[in-house]
C-alpha cells in the first residue's frame, strides 16, 4: 500500500494528526515571538510590563548595557567596580544561584535586585525580610544622594525591613516609614558592594516609568556606572533542591490567609450550629404490626428452605431475653448461659445448651420443636 492510498484510507486520522502538528506549529511560533519580546522587566520587552524604555535610555546616554539570560552568560559578562549588575526576576534563584550572583558581583560599584525573596534574601545573607508596603507614593527619606530629593509612585509592592540584630551591614530604608518597624520600597545595604534592594518595581515597567520621579530614580541607580550588566535569571540553572525551603516559595500572606480561613470556618459552624434545634419526628407512611413483621420474615424463612438461619434467629433472641431475665450480660457465651439456666431451673445443662444452640433443625417439624422448646424455657425463668 502506497502512502497515499494509506492517507485515502484514513482521511480522518490523517485530517486530525495535521490539525494538530498545525495548531503545535502556531504555538511554537507565538511561543518564541513571545520569549523574543521578554517577560517582565526584560530589556527586550516593549509591553506594559517590561523595561524596554528604561533601557533605551540609558543605553543612548552612553551607558554600556549587556544581557544575560542564564547563569553562563552572567558569567562571562565584563564586571568590574565600574559595572552595576542588576537582577531581575529574583523568584527564579535558588540558594545556589543566588550565591553565584553574589561572589559574581563581589568586583562590582553596586548589585541592584529587583524584588528579592526569601530565597534571594538568604541566599545573598541580606539583613533585611521582606513584608507587604502599604505604601504607593512617597518621598526619599534617606540620604542616598541618588534618590535624595525624588519621590515614587507604585503600585502594590512588597517592602523590606531590618531584621532584628541584622548584623554589621547598615541598611539606609528610602521611600516608606520611619522606624525599624516600617516598610520601604527600597532600602540600600552598605556593603563592600553597595546592595539596592527595590520593592517598588514598577519604577521599572514602561508602564509607570513617566509616573512621579520614577523614570529619575530608576536611572540614576541604574546608571551610576558606566557599564550595566542586566542579568535575567533562568530556573533551568537552579540544581534539584536547591530552590530553597517550601515556606520561602509560598506568598508572605498563605500562612495567616490559611489561619484567617479556618477561624472564619470554626465561626460560622458555631453560628450555624447553634440555630439547631431538637430532633422533629415525622411520622412513617405505613405501620406495621410487630406480628404481621414475624409472620412477613418466616414466610421468607420458609420460602427459601432457610432453616438454620431461622433457628439461629430464634435462638439469639431467647438467649437475649433470658440474660436479660437472669441479670446477665447480653454477650454472654451460650455455655455459661445454658449453665446458669440449669442453675437456676435445676435441669440437666447439656439438654439446656442443646436447646440454646446446637439442636439439629432438619425440617418443620424439628422447627416448631425448637421454637417450643425456646418458649417452654423462656416460661420457667420467668416463674423464677
Amino acid at each position: 500500500m502506497t502512502a497515499l492510498s494509506w492517507v485515502r484510507a484514513h482521511r480522518t486520522s490523517s485530517t486530525i494528526v495535521l490539525v494538530v502538528f498545525l495548531v503545535l506549529a502556531a504555538l511554537t511560533v507565538v511561543t518564541l515571538g513571545s520569549a523574543a519580546r521578554g517577560g517582565d522587566l526584560d530589556p527586550a520587552n516593549p509591553a506594559r510590563n517590561g523595561a524596554q524604555a528604561v533601557a533605551r535610555v540609558l543605553a543612548d546616554q552612553g551607558i554600556e548595557l549587556t544581557v544575560a539570560r542564564n547563569a553562563a552568560e552572567l558569567g562571562r559578562a565584563p564586571v568590574d567596580a565600574d559595572t552595576t549588575v542588576l537582577v531581575t526576576s529574583t523568584d527564579q534563584l535558588g540558594l545556589g544561584t543566588a550565591r553565584e550572583v553574589g561572589a559574581r558581583s563581589r568586583a562590582a560599584g553596586a548589585l541592584v535586585l529587583a524584588a528579592p525573596g526569601r530565597t534571594a534574601i538568604r541566599g545573598l545573607r541580606l539583613p533585611i525580610k521582606e513584608v507587604y508596603a502599604d505604601v504607593e507614593r512617597a518621598e526619599a527619606g534617606c540620604d542616598d544622594p541618588l534618590v535624595s530629593g525624588l519621590s515614587l509612585e507604585v503600585g502594590p509592592s512588597i517592602g523590606y525591613r531590618t531584621v532584628a540584630g541584622g548584623g554589621r551591614d547598615p541598611v539606609e530604608a528610602c521611600y516608606g516609614g520611619t522606624g525599624p518597624r516600617s516598610e520601604s520600597l527600597l532600602v540600600r545595604v552598605d556593603r563592600a558592594t553597595p546592595t539596592y534592594a527595590v520593592g517598588g518595581i514598577d519604577l521599572l515597567t514602561n508602564e509607570h516609568v513617566t509616573q512621579a520621579d520614577n523614570a529619575a530614580v530608576a536611572l540614576r541607580i541604574l546608571g551610576q556606572h558606566d557599564r550595566l550588566v542586566w542579568y535575567i535569571p533562568d530556573p533551568r540553572d537552579i540544581a534539584a533542591g536547591d530552590a530553597g525551603s517550601l515556606a520561602a516559595q509560598l506568598p508572605p500572606g498563605l500562612v495567616p490567609a490559611l489561619y484567617l480561613t479556618g477561624a472564619a470556618a470554626l465561626a460560622l459552624l458555631l453560628w450555624r450550629g447553634r440555630r439547631l434545634g431538637p430532633l422533629v419526628t415525622e411520622p412513617l407512611p405505613v405501620v406495621v404490626k410487630a406480628v404481621e413483621s414475624t409472620r412477613g420474615r418466616g414466610r421468607l424463612y420458609r420460602r427459601v428452605r432457610d432453616s438454620r438461619h431461622a433457628a439461629d434467629v430464634l435462638r439469639a433472641t431467647t438467649r437475649r431475653r433470658v440474660s436479660g431475665l437472669l441479670q446477665l450480660p447480653h454477650n454472654t457465651d451460650p455455655e455459661r448461659l445454658a449453665e446458669a439456666m440449669a442453675a437456676a431451673l435445676g435441669e440437666d445443662p447439656a439438654a439446656v445448651h442443646a436447646v440454646l444452640s446446637t439442636s439439629p433443625v432438619a425440617d418443620d417439624e424439628a422447627m416448631v420443636r425448637l421454637a417450643q422448646d425456646l418458649a417452654a424455657l423462656e416460661r420457667k425463668v420467668h416463674r423464677l
